[in-house]
């Protein structure tokens, strides 16, 4: 049985991305330059075209990463938000404004009852994402996150 989720344990990898991609994308470049030096100036043309276009895939794959999670963040936003909209009165509401994305990442690990408390110590403290996870107490898991 797997164990609950908590601050500890929270964070996502994705074997395909962090374990095959990324280190094959940085190995690629590193090859390229160790080989541009090594063979310099015989292959100097087709060697820089190499580093430009390993730079290029290492570019690609930080940008579709970043914007997959930059759609998650939005979505989690929404979803916070329609959360709030059910646990907090409308005067709160207008206070809870000013919540960053950021903030609502962080809180998105709040159970319903402390949920506008910290939610509000957020805005007051100016909390960060990690300052959020970390305050609180009943965890709720997010295990749709990559």
């Amino acid at each position: 049985m797997a164990s609950t989720q908590d601050f500890k344990n929270h964070t996502r990898w994705d074997p395909p991305f962090h374990y095959f991609l990324a280190p094959v994308l940085v190995l690629n470049f590193a090859f390229s330059i160790t080989y541009v030096v090594r063979h310099y100036p015989d292959h100097a043309k087709l060697g820089g075209w190499w580093i430009v276009m390993s730079l290029a895939l290492i570019v690609l794959m930080e940008k579709t990463r970043g914007y997959a999670l930059k759609a998650q963040n939005r979505v989690i936003r929404l979803e916070e938000k329609l959360r709030l909209l059910q646990l907090c009165s409308p005067e709160e509401l207008v206070e809870l404004e000013s919540l960053t994305i950021d903030q609502y990442v962080g809180l998105r690990f709040a159970s319903n009852p402390e949920l506008p408390e910290l939610a509000r110590r957020a805005i007051r403290e100016k909390l960060t994402r990690k300052q959020i996870k970390e305050s609180i107490k009943s965890w709720r898991a997010d295990n749709d996150r990559v």
